[in-house]
């Protein structure tokens, strides 16, 4: 082996140790709903720019988030379900904001079982617009869920 490809190979692996090549999963950053607040007011049409710079950021970021579970007839092998803020407000139910809601939809073949307690959910965030058959939002993030615990 040349001194020049020993140079790289070196380079190469310090640099997958360091993770500045290769970005190994991240570590989720624990968020709350509260984080996920913008200014809507009830009624007025969903546009991307009343989002927050915070919010922004953590689009297409690994997140946790504590919160609820909407309740499903499905009791198993739940692989999409509603996370809410909290269990006296359903996200679809009237006077609820578009930010008390995630759309979950968990991926790599994961599951999990439906629950009437606090649940903590990892995965990676995304905005994106759940419609409703009127066409106007019914949720506005999304999370490719991981784990749920």
């Amino acid at each position: 082996m040349t001194n020049v490809v020993r140079l790289f190979a070196g380079f190469f692996v310090a640099a997958l140790l360091s993770g500045s090549l290769i970005a190994a999963e991240s570590k989720p950053v624990d968020i709350t709903f509260d984080n996920l607040k913008f200014d809507i007011k009830k009624g007025d049409p969903f546009e991307r720019k009343l989002l927050t710079t915070e919010i922004e950021k953590l689009d297409g970021k690994p997140i946790r988030v504590r919160g609820y579970m909407l309740p499903s007839f499905q009791q198993k092998g739940i692989t999409q379900f509603v996370l809410v803020r909290d269990n006296m407000e359903c996200c679809f139910g009237p006077g609820a904001a578009l930010f008390d809601c995630i759309v979950v939809e968990m991926v790599d073949g994961e599951s999990t079982s439906f629950t009437v307690k606090p649940i903590a959910v990892e995965g990676v965030f995304k905005v994106s617009e759940f419609l409703g058959p009127d066409g106007k939002p019914l949720a506005v993030f999304h999370l490719d869920g991981k784990a749920v615990k």
